[in-house]
């Protein structure tokens, strides 16, 4: 599993995470990605906001709640061992 780092803001402490899926809706970059490799972990659905010709990818927390279950379910699909929880 691929492993990345993100960066939340300038001169903060760089943050790891683990990749489980990539996928793509309506143009747009979606990544499924969790704090530990394996077991039951955090997970978040990060969105590519980046702009064209940009060196670095930017990405934001998706949190609109629409969107959200939208692209979770897409997540859910496509990963047959995968199920969400949302933290109330």
């Amino acid at each position: 599993m691929e492993k990345i780092e993100f960066t939340p803001e300038l001169n903060e402490e760089p943050v790891e995470f683990f990749v489980v899926e990539q996928t793509m809706i309506a143009g747009t970059t979606y990544l499924l990605v969790t704090d530990k490799e394996k077991g039951d972990a955090r997970a978040l659905i990060l969105k590519d906001v980046s702009k064209d010709g940009e060196e670095n990818s930017t990405y934001a927390i998706v949190s609109e709640e629409k969107e959200l279950d939208a692209v979770a379910g897409v997540f859910e699909n496509m990963l047959e061992d995968v199920r969400f929880e949302k933290d109330e």
